[in-house]
């Protein structure tokens, strides 16, 4: 299988909520819509940016269904599945290949600190258990514990369905550990915004992205001039939403992306807890820089 031919901007996609906390699903539906027209190359629909930790089993399977029956084959969908149980991995990766997503992504099992047999006997027994795609997810601030270069590189060459990795250890220095050792056919994602022309500058394929879901079009930009070597059209573009990109983590994602777009009135301000709405000096720097870039 060892291909996923994916690359650019692929929208980690809020969840949009209602005032009494249901799923907002008109809104959903609009913002996939948005995404098509505006260059979007693919979806992750719950992830970490979609306030996955707060929804219900059977909300994310709803959503999963919504975003592929809705996208219609028009660009991949993928899930997010990750669990820091393998078997419950396994079950919500089951559920998301039997609905028909493209690929799966799944993030490092946080909290229980696995060591490093431990990490790949984890990915190792997914793998085994369904034939979807499998994309790895590296976000160490939020799980507390990494998916090694050296695990990473081992499970790509190991398993066929094991097919790329989201770096968001926000370390560029791993990029080129990637890039330089992985497997043929083997995609390298940023998941972070800020660093990801750069790691495309250098031979990374785009980017799981959180500011995309502000300014799609933009972003969608920014990733082919990056892919394509074009670094002054990438420089033009990423210095021009450098600032927003680090608003975007001022307070802990999805709030600040949330928030704007309610700005954008796109979305309700509406979070589920422990998620909140934004402290009024953050916000306030938001929204002046959405304003600058005309944005609101």
């Amino acid at each position: 299988m060892k291909k996923f031919d994916l690359k650019g901007s692929i929208v980690a996609i809020v969840t949009p909520f209602l005032e009494n906390g249901e799923i907002d699903v008109d809104a959903f539906d609009s913002l996939i819509e948005w995404h098509l027209k505006n260059g979007t190359d693919g979806l992750v629909v719950c992830g970490t940016t979609g306030e996955t930790p707060a929804l219900t089993g059977d909300e994310d399977a709803f959503l999963i269904e919504r975003a592929v029956k809705k996208v219609a084959g028009q660009i991949p969908i993928i899930a997010g599945t990750g669990s820091n149980s393998t078997q419950e991995c396994i079950k919500y990766s089951r559920k998301a290949e039997a609905i028909g997503v493209d690929a799966i992504l799944v993030v490092g099992p946080y909290y229980n600190k696995p060591t490093e047999k431990g990490m790949y006997l984890h990915f190792a027994a997914v793998a085994k258990a369904i034939d979807l795609p499998i994309i790895l997810y590296n976000v160490p601030g939020r799980t507390g514990s990494s998916i090694s270069v050296a695990n990473a590189i081992k499970l790509g060459n190991d398993f066929n369905n094991i097919v790329g990795i989201k770096e968001a250890s926000g370390n560029l220095a791993l990029f080129t550990e990637l890039v330089a050792n992985r497997p043929d056919g083997f995609v390298v994602y940023s998941g972070d915004d800020f660093l990801a022309s750069s790691a495309n500058l250098l031979g990374a394929d785009g980017c799981i992205s959180v500011i995309a879901n502000v300014i799609p079009k933009e972003f969608s930009q920014l990733m082919k001039s990056s892919l394509e070597g074009d670094v002054a059209t990438t420089n033009t573009i990423f210095y021009k939403y450098r600032e927003l990109m680090d608003l975007m983590f001022i307070e802990s994602n999805p709030i600040p992306v949330k928030t704007a777009l309610a700005e954008m009135r796109k979305v309700q301000e509406v979070f589920r807890s422990p998620m909140c709405t934004m402290e009024d000096n953050t916000k306030a720097q938001l929204v002046n820089e959405l304003r600058k870039l005309n944005i609101i």
